[in-house]
């Protein structure tokens, strides 16, 4: 495990671009210049000693060690030492829906991005939490498995995308099956089990399995994306925005069905929440997580994190030193090995 302490000096690496830039154009400018002085065969006999392959190696060499010295600022740190600490906190599933529906533009900039922004805004807003995250749409898949690791899931999350389930719907009941797999923690007393969708094209069994994950004292809360009113469902095409149409060409207009949405929420001893309102439903997420009972569990985390930066710096050096000491010099054994074709 790693850590970059100044990622920040990154951003020197937009230099190289501009170096090997003017070094071309220094090439190009000479080689013109030239020609203007003599012909191609006149100077190659008034400089038979002339190698371009010495200058690129120079800056091969250069960039090398310039590249080494940027990461040494970085400095990277590598962990030692994997202990375990304990921690306390909730176990939170996202069941998140992401079927053809949620791509209406009903909600700004749509429903799966508004979805993915109040996810991420709520794990922004966690301690030392564990958070998992499910997909959905025909069939429910597991895209991250429960852990503390937060930057972890906003990195899957915003993968998330209908491109990623093999068929359509709103099976929303496997999802809630497949959540019940991911609180391993038989001792946690708080499960919750947020589901964020439409609410259309549902299956008919959600509110039974609810009961069941109530049984195993999860509460399942639900979040709805959308408007009554409803919006066309865009589709991609070779870069051509399309929209759903139904077998009589009619355009298919998807609407928000909060019905089912309250009625999972109600039987999982949880609420439903207008997500269509970003800052309100961030705010009911965070105060009912502080407010919640935390409970101790253990974890595995690198520690022991030592700098590795002075490994950089002397190969860095150590390709300057390279180009000043051998390049720049003509040394004995330099001019027997001969590297650029050089004559006597």
């Amino acid at each position: 495990m790693y850590r970059l302490e100044q990622p920040v000096y990154f951003y020197l690496f937009a230099i190289l671009p501009i170096i090997w830039l003017g070094y071309f154009w220094v090439l190009w400018w000479k080689k013109r210049t030239q020609k203007k002085f003599a012909e191609t065969e006149l100077l190659k006999k008034l400089s038979p000693d002339k190698s371009v392959f010495k200058s690129l190696l120079k800056m091969i060499i250069w960039s090398l060690g310039f590249s080494f010295l940027i990461i040494g600022l970085v400095n990277p740190k590598m962990g030692t030492a994997l202990k375990t600490v304990k921690r306390s906190g909730v176990d939170i599933v996202f069941a998140l829906d992401v079927s053809k529906s949620m791509l209406a533009e009903d909600v700004a900039p749509s429903r799966l991005e508004k979805s993915k922004l109040i996810v991420s805004k709520i794990i922004d807003k966690l301690g030392s939490d564990r958070v998992g995250i499910i997909i959905y749409a025909g069939n429910a898949y597991p895209l991250l498995p429960i852990t503390t690791d937060h930057a972890a899931a906003k990195m899957f999350l915003q993968n998330a995308h209908p491109n990623l389930v093999s068929s359509q719907g709103t099976a929303i009941g496997q999802a809630i099956k497949l959540a019940q797999t991911y609180y391993d923690n038989d001792e946690q007393t708080n499960r919750f089990l947020f589901i964020i969708s439409d609410g259309e094209d549902h299956g008919e069994d959600a509110a039974i399995i609810t009961k069941q994950a109530k049984e195993q004292a999860i509460k399942t809360y639900t979040i709805g994306l959308g408007t009554r009113k409803g919006g066309p469902i865009p589709i991609n095409q070779n870069g051509n925005i399309l929209y759903k149409k139904d077998k009589e060409g009619n355009m298919v207009i998807t609407q928000l069905h909060d019905d089912i949405l309250k009625e999972i929420a109600q039987v999982g001893n949880g609420q439903y929440i207008d997500g269509n309102k970003t800052k309100e439903a961030v705010k009911f997420v965070e105060d009912l997580i502080v407010n919640a009972d935390k409970k101790e569990f253990e974890t595995k985390e690198f520690s022991d994190y030592k700098d590795q930066f002075q490994w950089f710096i002397g190969l860095g050096l150590l390709f300057i030193l390279i180009d000043v000491f051998l390049l720049e010099k003509k040394t004995k054994w330099i001019q027997k090995l001969n590297l650029f074709d050089e004559k006597e």
